[in-house]
């Protein structure tokens, strides 16, 4: 049992010290801009990836924020568009699960705007179909990937890969990317106000 334990934690480091950090940087940089232009930030995924994208969309509304409440601080505005089932089921039973959220940006996206497709596989349809309708929107798209990074690692501007074909060790490692995004944001907009 205890091995089993070391072996999982090791192979989650080891895959942790893989993913570029200068795509973590370049990532921080788009959500900064889209931050500081008083853009959208949208978020995707399926399944525990939309587990994931979901949490993160908290963690920028909220989390960064601290306990400060009321006060007058600039927030961050993030959607995690997994989140919505009526709107998910309406435009995957009318025209397909292909257009879950494309068909959302399309309600939304301006070009000031930022995507973050989560994906294990870097191959859903309806993840790459998001991806390409928020390229024609001329929006940022931040890629967390994993696996050998399928479709979504080239049409990405910021590609946060984790090169395991482990649900387990990928998503465990996105979450983990994106506790360090928020925590990087708290500290910095807290020196800020």
């Amino acid at each position: 049992m205890e091995e089993y334990i070391k072996n999982f934690f090791q192979e989650l480091k080891n895959k942790i010290d893989e993913v570029s950090w200068k795509e973590i940087a370049r990532a921080i940089k788009i959500l900064r801009s889209t931050y500081e232009n008083g853009g959208r930030i949208y978020l995707i995924g399926n399944g525990g990836s939309a587990a994931v994208a979901s949490h993160f969309a908290n963690d920028l509304n909220k989390t960064i924020l601290g306990h400060k409440g009321d006060k007058k601080a600039k927030r961050f505005q993030a959607m995690a568009l997994c989140d919505n089932i009526p709107v998910l089921t309406a435009w995957a039973n009318d025209v397909g699960f292909e257009a879950v959220f494309s068909e959302q940006l399309k309600n939304f996206a301006q070009d000031k705007d930022t995507l973050v497709a989560i994906s294990s596989s870097g191959r859903s349809p309806n993840i790459i179909k998001a991806v390409k309708s928020a390229k024609i929107l001329h929006l940022s798209v931040i890629g967390l990937i994993g696996f050998d990074g399928g479709e979504l690692l080239p049409l990405s501007d910021a590609k946060i890969h984790v090169p395991s074909f482990s649900y387990a060790i990928v998503e465990s490692a996105h979450d983990a990317i994106c506790h360090l995004i928020t925590t990087y944001f708290e500290e910095s907009i807290k020196d800020e106000s």
